[in-house]
């Protein structure tokens, strides 16, 4: 069974950045789309971003979390087949567990994902 591995937490102050590093366990792994979500304590899972590429690796779509627009970026390496969330001027609201997902078409909805890794714990001081 494949595993997405992410990584790249941590704790940050407000204003600051992370990035985001989600890559599949076995180097034979394929999918057209993945997206992050997270999920802060007491709070139900929440979509941040999504991108769906095709069969050359060309994006084709980006969509992201209104909360998140204009600060997130998703993108991926096709080569290391990672997907990246650049995160800037984050704030505490931020704060959560984020976690990478796949599927043949990615977007907003939890059940459009078929694998998914065990999150990253982000942490944004004030």
């Amino acid at each position: 069974q494949v595993q997405l591995v992410e990584s790249g937490g941590g704790l940050v102050q407000a204003g600051g950045s992370l990035r985001l590093s989600c890559k599949p366990s076995q180097r034979t792994f394929s999918t057209t789309g993945m997206g992050w979500f997270r999920q802060a304590p007491g709070k139900e899972r929440e979509f941040v971003a999504a991108m769906n590429w095709n069969a050359i690796g060309w994006s084709v779509s980006t969509s992201y979390a209104h909360s998140v627009s204009g600060r997130f970026t998703i993108s991926r390496d096709h080569p290391a087949n990672t997907v990246y969330l650049q995160m800037d001027n984050l704030n505490p609201e931020d704060t959560a567990v984020y976690y990478c997902a796949a599927g043949r078409l990615a977007g907003a909805a939890i059940d459009q994902y078929d694998y998914w890794g065990q999150g990253t714990q982000v942490t944004v001081s004030s």
